[in-house]
C-alpha cells in the first residue's frame, strides 16, 4: 500500500524498565534508509498504517483460528487524511480485496471514495430521524 516505502517491525527495545517486552512498532522508512517510531507517521501515514495492520491482523485469526471466516471488513474515516496518490494505493489495495470472498465496507465523506465505490449506501439525516439509500 506504500509502495514499498515501508516495513513495520515489532521494537526490540524495551522503552518501560517495568516491563521486559513490549509491543511497541516501529517502521523502517526506505527512503531515508533509518528505522522510527510509528509516533513520527504523519496523519495519512498512520491511517495507512493502521489499515495494514488490520488487514494483516485479519489474515492471521483467519489463517490460524481453525476455519474462523472474516468476510466482512469495515474501514470507518481516516481518508480525508490521504493525499490523492495514498488515497489511490489505499483503494486499489481494498477493491483487490474486497474480491477475494470478503466484502469491505467503507463509511467516509471524502468525495473521491465515492467516485470509485461501486455499490454503495448513503444514509440521510432527516428531522425523524435517518433514511437509508442504496445506489
Amino acid at each position: 500500500m506504500t509502495g514499498g516505502r515501508y516495513e513495520m517491525f515489532r521494537s526490540e527495545t524495551v522503552t518501560d524498565a517495568r516491563k521486559k517486552d513490549n509491543l511497541e512498532i516501529e517502521v523502517m522508512d526506505y527512503y531515508t534508509g533509518k528505522r522510527r517510531s510509528v509516533k513520527t507517521l504523519s496523519g495519512g501515514e498512520s491511517f495507512k498504517a493502521a489499515l495494514c495492520l488490520a488487514l494483516g491482523l485479519s489474515d492471521i485469526v483467519r489463517n490460524s483460528a481453525g476455519g474462523i471466516q472474516i468476510e466482512v471488513l469495515f474501514v470507518d474515516e481516516g481518508f480525508g487524511s490521504l493525499d490523492s496518490e495514498s488515497l489511490e494505493q489505499a483503494v486499489s489495495c481494498l477493491q483487490e480485496l474486497s474480491g477475494k470472498n470478503r466484502m469491505i465496507g467503507i463509511i467516509s465523506h471524502v468525495p473521491e471514495l465515492s467516485e470509485r465505490i461501486e455499490e454503495k449506501i448513503t444514509v440521510r439525516k432527516k428531522n425523524m430521524g435517518s433514511s437509508i439509500e442504496k445506489l
